[in-house]
């Protein structure tokens, strides 16, 4: 049995959820009653966000990509974990709702790219078109647009122990499955809602004293 760890990345690795700062900077008035729609699951997040990124022109990707810069702060702690996954050798992914165009630049250094799934960006019409390469599989019916339980599926053995980290509804149905879930803000909502038992975190020094314990028992 193995560790594997998928993390979540707005709102997780981010202290800010990149794309609803987007929104918020850029989308007009009407992306607030989307936005609201995919977190009461009146939408599909597949179908909310795709509504949410044509409000987006595409001739905004430049500055878009700067804000995100000088705006996005990595999550107190998150170094350090990385460096504590792969000196105790877990897998690590990260499994993230956002855009290709933002989640690289920002994990550049952090994370292979070859760990990352995230979701891809046509920028070739007015409004930005979403794209999902990573869909769900037979065993959900959710339109999730990314399906982060399908890849929990795809990448791992059922023997192994699945750590789910992760913040808001994107991540409900990774944590349903999940050996162990670590959440914050709206996650711990929904966790409470489906009896699913949480760890809850502000950092990933919490994430990693928690981890820690958790290998020492493994072991």
């Amino acid at each position: 049995m193995s560790i594997q760890v998928f993390c979540d990345f707005d709102g997780t690795i981010t202290n800010n959820d990149n794309i609803m700062s987007i929104m918020e900077k850029f989308a007009p008035p009407e992306a607030e009653e989307v936005k609201n729609k995919i977190l009461s699951q009146e939408l599909s997040i597949q179908e909310g966000v795709s509504q949410l990124f044509q409000f987006i022109p595409t001739n905004l990707h430049d500055e878009i990509i700067q804000f995100l810069i000088e705006t996005a702060e990595i999550r107190n702690g998150f170094h350090e974990f990385i460096q504590f996954v792969n000196e105790n050798n877990i897998s690590f992914y990260v499994i993230s709702g956002g855009m290709d165009f933002f989640v690289y630049p920002l994990l550049q250094g952090l994370i292979p790219k070859e760990q990352i799934y995230c979701n891809e960006t046509d920028f070739s019409n007015e409004y930005i078109t979403v794209n999902w390469p990573h869909p769900c599989d037979r065993l959900c019916q959710n339109h999730c647009g990314l399906c982060k339980s399908s890849l929990i599926r795809k990448l791992s053995d059922t023997n192994d122990f699945h750590i789910v980290i992760g913040d808001s509804i994107t991540d409900l149905q990774a944590a349903k499955q999940a050996d162990k879930v670590f959440a914050r803000d709206f996650l711990i909502t929904k966790c409470e809602e489906n009896h699913i038992s949480y760890t809850a975190f502000e950092t990933f020094h919490d994430v990693q004293t928690e981890l820690k314990h958790l290998l020492e028992v493994k072991l």
